[in-house]
Order: C-alpha cells, then structure tokens, then sequence
C-alpha cells in the first residue's frame, strides 16, 4: 500500500465539471427530438417523401412497361424528378418566410441529381463540366456575398 495520503480535490478542477455539467444538461434540454423537428420543418420531410414516392412509381412503371421514354433510364428519370423536387423545394424555402433556411446544400444536391438525370440527353462529359461549373459559381458567390 501507498504511504501518500489521498490527495485533496482542486478547486479549478471542480468549476471545470460543474461548468461541463451545465453544458450537459443545457445541450439535453435544447436537443429536439424527431417530431418535433418535423413540426417546426415538415418541408424537408414533405419533399423527401415526394422524392421516395416519385422514385417507386417511376419504378412500378417502368417494371410494368407503361412508361417509356426514348433516350432515357428509369434511373436517369427518377433523378431528373428528384432534382426537380428539390429545386421546388429550394424556391419554397427561399420564397416562403416560414420556411427559410441554408439552402447550399440542397441546391447543389439538386444540380447533380439533375445532371445525372439529364445524362440521356447531353453527353455526360458536357453535362459535368456545367454541374460543376454552376457549383462552383454558386460557391464563389456565396463566399462573395456573405456577411462579415
């Protein structure tokens, strides 16, 4: 056994865990759970649940051969609608007051989900080179504009 006696607590290291516990306990009573999320955006959940449902009627179409569209993949359609929606999307967030909020992300999801869609009608070399043309203007206009 050791000799030492057993050392006395800081003072600086008891304010350091009382001040992490009053994060702790600030963060669990700020945290949202998912309904309630959802009622203060149901828009991003609106939209993703279009795009899911647009995605299984292009799907149970195309397997029962009554969409047919020359140049293009089921695939290819089910992105061009989904770039769709989220361009919608975008333009209601950025319309509606209620509603606003960073848009970045989404813009450029729907710029490439457009531009995998739009595939079967442009050469794929070209259709990237706009996509990421586009993204970065969009990139460097944000940085441009942005508040200090």
């Amino acid at each position: 056994m050791s000799s030492q006696p057993p050392s006395e607590p800081r003072p600086h290291m008891e304010k350091a865990e009382e001040k992490e516990e009053e994060k702790r306990h600030e963060k669990g009573s700020e945290e949202k759970n998912w309904d309630e999320k959802w009622r203060r955006d149901p828009l991003g959940s609106l939209f993703w649940a279009l795009i899911l449902i647009w995605a299984g009627v292009a799907l149970l179409l195309n397997n029962l051969g009554m969409v047919r569209v020359p140049g293009l993949e089921v695939w290819e359609l089910i992105f061009l609608g989904a770039g769709v929606l989220i361009l919608i999307e975008v333009s209601v967030r950025l319309l509606v007051p209620a509603y606003r909020k960073p848009v970045g992300g989404s813009l450029i999801l729907a710029i490439v989900f457009l531009s995998i869609g739009l595939q079967g009608f442009v050469a794929g070399n070209l259709i990237w080179a706009v996509a990421l043309i586009l993204i970065g203007v969009y990139v460097l206009l944000r940085g441009v504009m942005r508040r200090p």
